[in-house]
């Protein structure tokens, strides 16, 4: 800020805010990117549930890809979701979206679009929930149903 503080400190000259002590991401996501924003060639952003799975010449070409591209291919080894790489890599779920519609585009990923009319129904959504239900927490503990 123009007087000295940090957004967010303790009102002092130099004193750091709440999340001084917590981790930064090196690159921020516009710069993975380029500035792009998530979107195909026809405008829509891949939905969170889009299947992707590498292809032989994207695992081929792992030695050669950036790093972001390269932890997304190894990833896609076995079939999963948009939100699941998100998740799993620790990236903004945006940078998955355009760094795998990249990977697509150059033939390094299988992008498999589910059937907006079953994503829509609310009993897979009952699945889902019951399906995440079911997994254990870290202590091993299930969930409580409704």
């Amino acid at each position: 800020m123009a007087d000295g503080r940090t957004p967010g400190g303790s009102g002092e000259p130099g004193t750091p805010g709440p999340d001084a002590g917590a981790p930064v991401p090196a690159v921020r996501p516009f710069l993975v990117t380029a500035g792009r924003v998530a979107g195909t060639a026809t405008g829509r952003t891949m939905p969170v549930e889009t299947q992707v799975i590498a292809t032989a010449k994207g695992l081929q070409a792992l030695g050669r890809l950036s790093f972001e591209e390269h932890d997304i291919v190894a990833a896609c080894a076995v079939p999963q979701s948009i939100a699941e790489l998100a998740a799993r890599l620790k990236l903004h779920l945006n940078v998955v979206r355009v760094l795998a519609e990249d990977l697509r585009t150059a033939g390094r990923l299988a992008v498999h679009v589910p059937d907006s009319a079953a994503t829509h129904d609310a009993s897979v959504l009952r699945r889902v929930i019951d399906g995440l239900r079911a997994i254990p927490d870290s202590r091993g503990v299930l969930r409580d149903t409704d």
